[in-house]
């Protein structure tokens, strides 16, 4: 009971700091949005068209279908100012015009210039080669039709011939094949790679701010006055480290609840995913813990623990997917708990993995927070008893 007070007290004392709850609850939310924009997919992209009269809507309508069949949205235009105003103002990526009477100039064989739109950068130059494809296609058969007239052939039966010989081709299928493995396996959103990136960031830095409050409660007697009570070491110390697991707990279920609502981050199994998050708490707490034994100064306590966590956070990969390290930077990666946490959710997350495809993740993570909460309570036990 001692013990829960204590854990208690903690915790209303850090929530109490309007600061903490900006940094604990607000900030983490909006870096998982910045990150997860980062590295989602983008949407469709568009592109404008201006027919150009009623006569060139059979060729249009054509080529949207062509277009379309690359996921490109098009958008139809009343003219090309219409079209320009809309790509200055990135409502669209590029667009293309079709000159009054491109049908008609087509069909009598007459050099017709088609005006193409786009930004220097971005998706739009690349765009050029589908609408290129699109007008080869719609252009077979008049261009076919005009070749069998110019050798003599009727209009009428050259069309006829020309729409029979081009609905007999077959189609040429092709393959994309992934060569080597994807970085992120298909169908992973931005937001799945970045949610438990800053879940662990966060966490480990929130449990790291802690130690200031843990110096002052040595240095101002508070632990020295609740030992001459009946209270034993192991209770103050239960209590100290539970305050720090009931913290980061709170901040893990409120990062995993508020990202699964807005950004739809599914973080697996719910098992797998709350033995991870228990996990890691305990391994933040151990830190916090450990960290505040060691040093007697709570300001440069502080600077030291946003320093240390982001430091550890980096290496780890909670600042840069670790599918982007190279194979020395991995090796080194695993010896912080933030690799072995945010694996742990990539193989939940991304790969549909249980709890019992995280047992050596966890396992880790346990090894971890069991020798941090071990050192932290010999060195608490050694200040409460002796002031060293």
């Amino acid at each position: 009971m001692k013990a829960r007070v204590i854990a208690a007290v903690n915790v209303r004392r850090f929530l109490r700091d309007r600061t903490n709850l900006f940094f604990v609850f607000v900030f983490p939310i909006a870096l998982v949005l910045i990150i997860g924009l980062q590295f989602s997919s983008s949407e469709d992209p568009k592109i404008g068209m201006v027919v150009g009269g009623e006569a060139n809507q059979a060729l249009a309508d054509s080529m949207i279908e062509q277009i379309e069949t690359s996921d490109i949205e098009v958008v139809d235009l009343a003219d090309r100012d219409a079209l320009v105003s809309d790509i200055e103002n990135d409502q669209l990526d590029a667009g293309f015009v079709l000159p009054e009477g491109f049908g008609a100039s087509v069909a009598a064989g007459e050099q017709v210039e088609v005006g193409y739109v786009a930004r220097p950068e971005g998706a739009g130059p690349h765009m050029r080669a589908v609408v290129d494809d699109a007008l080869a296609s719609v252009l077979i058969e008049p261009t076919a039709v005009r070749a069998a007239v110019s050798r003599g052939a009727a209009p009428a039966t050259a069309s006829e011939a020309a729409a029979d010989r081009i609905s007999a081709l077959e189609p040429i299928e092709v393959a994309a094949v992934t060569a080597g493995e994807e970085l992120f396996p298909e169908g992973t959103a931005g937001f799945d790679v970045a949610a438990p990136s800053q879940l662990v960031l966060f966490m480990f830095t929130t449990g790291l701010s802690g130690v200031a409050a843990l110096i002052l409660t040595r240095k101002l007697g508070v632990s020295a006055r609740m030992l001459s009570t009946p209270t034993s070491t192991r209770t103050i110390i239960t209590g100290e480290a539970l305050g720090r697991l009931a913290i980061g707990l709170v901040q893990g279920v409120y990062i995993m609840l508020l990202t699964a609502l807005l950004f739809g981050v599914s973080w697996g199994d719910p098992l797998g995913a709350a033995v991870v998050l228990i996990a890691f708490a305990a391994v933040s707490a151990g830190a916090a813990m450990l960290l505040g034994t060691l040093l007697d100064n709570e300001e440069a306590a502080s600077g030291i623990g946003v320093v240390l966590s982001l430091a550890l956070a980096a290496l780890g990969g909670a600042m840069l997917p670790i599918e982007l390290f190279g194979e020395g930077l991995k090796s080194a990666a695993r010896a912080t708990p933030h690799y072995w946490a945010i694996d742990a959710y990539a193989e939940l997350i991304r790969h549909d993995g249980s709890v019992l495809d995280v047992v050596q993740q966890v396992g880790v993570l346990a090894l971890f927070a069991a020798g941090l909460l071990l050192l932290a309570s010999w060195r608490m036990r050694r200040a409460l008893t002796s002031g060293a």
